[in-house]
């Protein structure tokens, strides 16, 4: 109890007043010491009065007594009952009585009944002349001490009633005196708090020359210091944000500069990767010398990582840029999987290891460009430093999310490595690759870019990515991608592209009519070369002009027209095909009278605008022989079916 008492006085203190402080501090002793003095003169001012109250009765009783002897030694009645009333009448007594020697009443007198309490009373035997002569009787006196205590008590309530007041005009006068040494203090405390939000010195009057000046002559000092020394550095900052917006503009006009820089230095490099690949591919066409054909395909492995290298780099760019924007929504997680393994099958056979996608019916709710960018990466870093055993992709759902898994059995990350993967231009050292499949793949080196752009898409699409490795057993990398915001209603289950697609024959394209148009002479050629040995008729054109021209002399529309995106002109690839199906009597709404195919370098998604406007079949450079077959005979048979007129 006395622990809570003290810990709740504590607590008031901290929150009392500074003037409540001082009043305490000022008034306490003062008050205790009037309380004590006032407490102990009164208990000696009641002992004394009952001390004289006695005093005085035993001189009353003693006085009565010797007055009384004479009397009743006579046996004079009237003189007796004369004493009586006349000692009745002093102050505080209330009866007297005087008695024989054997108790008998011979005189009394009332003044009053007492009320309250306990009379005192005092007795005294009565002798003759001399107090060795026989007892002749006795006084009795009854005296009221009680009035008289009541009338010292009256006196003293009085007392400390004034007392009281006196105490309440210290009080008051204490409080005043407070107010006024602390008033000083609060106007500091005031303006203490506002240095925080000063637009101007904040000063104080100095009130008189004692310490509480000197304090205040301090806080005005401190005062201005503060100021100009705020005005100082919202200058300095004020400055430093203008230098730092100027250096963002420029930093951000640079960033740009560089991004178009690499967008036009990556489809000015890819036209001539283009053409290498058109030759090359061209070349090998009806080869069947071994030594030539394993030439050619070293050639083509050396053209595939060169544009994987641009890729990499233009990725990288756009990501720093902020120029990619994910366009997000629900799409066939097996049409990505199917993507990724006719991207990477080749590879996988020549390196002689297993690339297996398993089919899935999930659905994942992304942007499907970047999301196959990513797994693309994974991939290719996968087979890179695989040198037996294969790749193994596959999805499950994990609650509201699906994940992803890209499994290899190649050489593994040490752990000091496995933090800096994800890094731009950081490439893993293993010493476990053997050093002869370093040498084969060393065309499959990259910058280091591919993980970067993993981590930099993962960011943006939310999709948590994770990485568990071995040295020796491999790695897999784990992506938990958000699931479908819609129920799924159509065939999950859709057919593998070979199975419903007949691998296209030797002789599916002879005889076609094909007009082609590119800016570009070198892939002109090279079309024209790899066109003509798959036995088509060529055409060639440059821009609009020229390919009215072709049409012209020919007289009839081609079955195909393969035109590049952009075109010297002022026409872009889109409208040429566009103004040559009108050229033919077709509307804006009619089937044109030819298949038609998109092939650019471009990668950019404003730049693609056109191209992705119109839905035009769009592939990017470089095209491999293969996969541009299989589109060509995939777009004349679509073609066809189209253009056969319904009954």
């Amino acid at each position: 109890m006395p622990d809570r008492a003290i810990s709740r006085i504590r607590k008031w203190w901290r929150r009392a007043s500074l003037i409540q402080r001082l009043v305490l501090v000022a008034l306490l002793p003062s008050a205790v010491s009037t309380v004590l003095l006032a407490t102990l003169l009164t208990l000696h001012q009641v002992q004394s009065m009952r001390a004289m109250i006695r005093t005085t009765a035993s001189a009353y009783v003693a006085q009565a007594a010797t007055m009384a002897a004479a009397p009743l030694r006579k046996n004079d009645m009237p003189q007796l009952r004369q004493l009586v009333q006349s000692i009745g009448r002093m102050p505080h007594v209330i009866r007297v009585r005087i008695l024989d020697q054997h108790g008998k009443l011979l005189a009394e007198a009332h003044d009053r009944q007492l009320e309250n309490g306990q009379p005192v009373s005092l007795r005294r035997d009565i002798f003759g002349d001399d107090k060795r002569d026989a007892i002749l009787g006795s006084i009795q006196v009854d005296l009221d001490s009680e009035t008289s205590l009541l009338a010292q008590h009256t006196n003293i309530f009085d007392t400390l009633l004034w007392l009281g007041i006196a105490f309440l005009l210290s009080i008051l006068l204490s409080w005043h005196q407070a107010r006024w040494i602390s008033a000083p203090l609060r106007r500091l405390s005031v303006a203490i708090r506002g240095l925080g939000r000063i637009d101007r010195p904040l000063t104080v009057e100095v009130t008189d020359d004692s310490e509480i000046g000197d304090l205040q002559r301090g806080y005005n000092k401190a005062a201005a210091a503060l100021h100009e020394l705020h005005s100082d550095m919202e200058r300095r900052i004020e400055q430093a944000t203008q230098e730092l917006e100027h250096k963002n503009e420029d930093l951000e006009l640079a960033i740009k500069a560089k991004s178009r820089f690499l967008a036009g230095a990556t489809h000015d490099l890819r036209q001539p990767l283009y053409a290498l690949t058109l030759f090359s591919s061209a070349m090998a066409e009806k080869e069947t010398d071994p030594e030539r054909l394993d030439g050619i395909s070293h050639v083509q492995e050396c053209i595939e990582s060169l544009d994987r290298l641009f890729g990499e780099l233009l990725d990288l760019s756009r990501l720093e840029a902020g120029a990619m924007q994910p366009e997000l929504r629900d799409i066939p997680l097996d049409d990505v999987f199917r993507e990724v393994s006719r991207n990477f099958r080749i590879q996988a056979e020549r390196q002689h290891l297993r690339l297996v996608t398993r089919p899935t019916p999930l659905w994942v709710h992304s942007d499907r460009t970047m999301l196959a960018r990513i797994i693309n990466n994974l991939v290719s870093n996968a087979l890179r430093y695989t040198h037996e055993g294969g790749v193994l992709v596959g999805a499950r759902r994990r609650g509201d999310r699906i994940r992803i898994d890209v499994c290899d059995t190649g050489v593994g990350i040490p752990d000091d490595q496995q933090r800096h993967i994800f890094e731009e231009f950081y490439r893993v050292e293993n010493t476990q690759h053997k050093q002869s499949e370093i040498v084969r793949y060393a065309g499959q080196r990259g910058l280091g870019l591919g993980l970067s752009t993993v981590r930099r898409l993962s960011e943006l699409l939310d999709i948590q990515y994770r990485l568990t490795s071995s040295p020796g057993r491999g790695s897999l990398f784990t992506l938990m991608v958000p699931a479908n915001r819609k129920p799924v209603t159509d065939n999950l289950h859709r057919e593998r592209d070979g199975q419903h697609k007949a691998t296209p024959s030797d002789d599916a394209l002879v005889g076609i009519r094909v007009l082609i148009i590119d800016d570009d002479k070198a892939i002109l050629a090279g079309m024209h070369d790899l066109l003509r040995k798959w036995g088509c008729h060529v055409r060639m054109a440059t821009d609009l002009s020229s390919a009215l021209e072709q049409v012209t002399e020919e007289g009839t529309p081609p079955d195909m027209v393969i035109s590049d995106l952009h075109l010297d002109g002022e026409h872009n690839g889109v409208e040429v095909v566009a103004k040559l199906a009108g050229h033919f009597g077709s509307g804006p709404d009619d089937t044109p009278p030819f298949a038609r195919l998109i092939i650019t370098g471009e990668t950019e998604r404003r730049r693609l605008q056109p191209a992705l406007s119109s839905e035009l079949p769009i592939l990017f450079k470089p095209v491999l022989a293969d996969p541009l077959r299989k589109t060509m005979v995939a777009l004349l048979r679509s073609h066809r079916e189209t253009s056969i007129p319904r009954p």
